[in-house]
C-alpha cells in the first residue's frame, strides 16, 4: 500500500520532488518504492527519458486501481479503527469555477468525513488571496494567469467571450463589456481588444455576479469567463465576430503545500482529484 500511495502522488504531482514533500519523505525513499513496485509488478510504470516523469501505458493501466485500492485502504483502515474527525474547514472559491467540480467535492468530503464542517465562501480570487495570506482562510482557489508562491496548478482552461444565445453584442463596436470591478479577468481581455484595435466601452458598474449576467443574457454586452464554465443563459460568442483569443487561466490552489491542520490536508486531495478529473476530460475533448 505504501508503494501504491508513493505511486498515485507522483503520479499526481508530476515528479519525485514534490510527491516527497507531500508525503513528508526523502526524494530517495519515494524513488526507492516505486522501484519497489515496478520489481514487484515485472513491469516499468514510469518513463524517465524526460526531465518531467511520465507514466508508461502500464503506468497509465495502474493508476486508476491505484487511486482506489489507496481510497478503499484509508477508508477501511478509518472505519476499523473508528477514528472520529471533526472540526471546521474555511474553503474559498471563486464563482465562476464552483461549478462543477465543488459541489462533488463536498459531497465526496463530507461522505468521509460528515462530522467536519466546510464553511464555503465565494469572492473575488484577489479577495481570497488576501484573506488567505491574513489567515482567515484555510484553503483557497483562484483563477490566475500564473501561480504564486506555495501555490499548486490545479487546471488550465482557455478564457472565452460569453454572450447571449444567437446574440449580436459580440459584433457590435465599440465592443459593450460587462465584467465585475474586481474581476482578474477583465485587464487581460482590454489589453487583447486593445492590440486587436477594438474599441470597447464598460456596459455596466457593479460587483454583482447576477447582475453581469443579466446583462449579457439581455444581449447588452459580452462577458469573459472560463471554458465551460458558464451558466445556461449564455454561449460562447461565434469567432465570426472577430475577437481576439484571450489564452489560458490557470486555477491555482493554496493552502495545500503547508496544510493548517490535518483535515485541510484531506480536502485539499479530494479538490485535486476533482479537478484532475476535469483536466483529464478536457484533453479528451
Amino acid at each position: 500500500m505504501t508503494t501504491l500511495r508513493s505511486f498515485v502522488t507522483v503520479a499526481d504531482h508530476g515528479g519525485v520532488t514534490r510527491a516527497a514533500a507531500m508525503l513528508n519523505l526523502t526524494q530517495s525513499a519515494v524513488s526507492m518504492q516505486l522501484k519497489r513496485l515496478e520489481d514487484l509488478l515485472g513491469l516499468q510504470l514510469l518513463d524517465r527519458t524526460s526531465r518531467r516523469i511520465a507514466l508508461t501505458p502500464s503506468g497509465e493501466q495502474l493508476l486508476g486501481y491505484a487511486r482506489r485500492m489507496v481510497q478503499l485502504n484509508d477508508e477501511t483502515v478509518g472505519r476499523l479503527t473508528d477514528q472520529v474527525w471533526e472540526g471546521e474547514i474555511s474553503f474559498g472559491v471563486p464563482h465562476d469555477i464552483i461549478y462543477p467540480v465543488i459541489p462533488r467535492v463536498l459531497k465526496q468530503f463530507n461522505a468521509a468525513f460528515p462530522r467536519v464542517r466546510v464553511l464555503l465562501s465565494s469572492l473575488y480570487s484577489t479577495r481570497l488571496l488576501d484573506s488567505y495570506g491574513k489567515g482567515e482562510i484555510d484553503l483557497i482557489l483562484t483563477t490566475e494567469i500564473t501561480v504564486g508562491p506555495g501555490g499548486e496548478t490545479l487546471s488550465e482552461l482557455p478564457l472565452k467571450w460569453y454572450g447571449a444565445p444567437g446574440g449580436v453584442a459580440g459584433r457590435q463596436r465599440p465592443l459593450r463589456m460587462a465584467n465585475c470591478r474586481n474581476c482578474l479577468f477583465r485587464p487581460e481581455a482590454q489589453r487583447k481588444l486593445a492590440a486587436a484595435g477594438i474599441e470597447w466601452e464598460s456596459a455596466i458598474d457593479s460587483n454583482s455576479d447576477g447582475a453581469i449576467e443579466a446583462t449579457v443574457s439581455a444581449d447588452l454586452a459580452v462577458t469573459t469567463m472560463l471554458d465551460g464554465t458558464a451558466p445556461y443563459q449564455l454561449e460562447k460568442v461565434p469567432a465570426s465576430a472577430g475577437l481576439p483569443d484571450l489564452g489560458l487561466q490557470k486555477i491555482n490552489m493554496y493552502g495545500a503545500s503547508a496544510p493548517r491542520n490535518e483535515l485541510v490536508r484531506e480536502l485539499a486531495e479530494v479538490v485535486r482529484q476533482g479537478f484532475s478529473q476535469i483536466g483529464a476530460q478536457a484533453a479528451v475533448a
